[in-house]
């Protein structure tokens, strides 16, 4: 009984730090991806899922998290940055981050001798990342786990700055994951070319750059909270949007 209780308690501390998106977030992030698919990709999609859509399959990154044998995908799910440097400036962490994980799931996918198991696998993992990637405090701070260590209120409710981001803004809505993706930004075809095209550095860039403007700008106190979800809510649409589009840009230029 002790070691079943140490076992659910570490499963729960794994699972309660470096979240991400939630649920809603990252089946909207699949849901988007789904919707910008080409005919040749949405039918290898289709085929490696054996009928899974991209938003069924999104969380599947948390969801094995309570499997010890991933425990060793933990790092993939983020990048700690200290707030003047830039990814690359300190040697990467040598068990993997978000960044290398994307490129191992593109690498993955690309070769034409890989299991279908392996591509089923990876897949999912990739929808999953890039939806991480794409929720700035994921590329937050060392000192504070990226937001974790910086405790908040929401609304009455004891929280940090990562959860906020993962789930207590886009859950206060209460909004489906679908509702989510139909009142998204509208972008024209041309800033959708643009937004898939710039490299995955930049990605990652940019969620750094967004998560030390969050650090600077704290929700504290309850009228804070309502003009801080009023302020950010949008940039949290838009972060959505952005992960969704550049996820099918990367299956579209994977399944030509």
């Amino acid at each position: 009984m002790k070691l079943l209780l140490s076992t659910l308690l570490s499963v729960f501390l794994v699972s309660s730090t470096h979240s991400d998106w939630g649920q809603i977030g990252h089946r909207t992030v699949g849901l988007v991806a789904e919707q910008h698919l080409s005919k040749k990709a949405q039918k290898a999609v289709t085929q490696i899922l054996q009928g899974e859509g991209l938003a069924y399959v999104s969380n599947y990154g948390d969801d094995i998290k309570s499997d010890a044998r991933y425990n060793e995908l933990y790092s993939w799910h983020y990048i700690n940055l200290p707030a003047d440097q830039r990814y690359g400036d300190q040697a990467p962490n040598p068990e993997g981050d978000v960044y290398t994980a994307i490129n191992k799931c593109i690498e993955v996918l690309r070769n034409p001798d890989s299991s279908l198991e392996d591509q089923q696998f990876y897949l999912k993992l990739l929808v999953h990342f890039i939806g991480d990637l794409h929720q700035p405090m994921h590329v937050g701070r060392p000192e504070d786990r990226g937001g974790n260590d910086v405790e908040l209120t929401w609304f009455g409710k004891k929280t940090n700055l990562h959860r906020i981001w993962d789930s207590d803004m886009i859950d206060s809505y209460q909004l489906s994951y679908s509702e989510l993706a139909q009142h998204l930004p509208k972008l024209s075809t041309a800033e959708i070319r643009t937004i898939q095209n710039q490299p995955l550095l930049e990605w990652v860039n940019e969620s750094q750059d967004l998560a030390n403007q969050l650090y600077e700008d704290l929700p504290e106190g309850r009228s804070k909270e309502y003009r801080y979800r009023y302020r950010y809510f949008d940039t949290a649409r838009l972060q959505l949007l952005k992960g969704g589009v550049r996820l099918a840009g990367v299956l579209n230029r994977i399944f030509r």
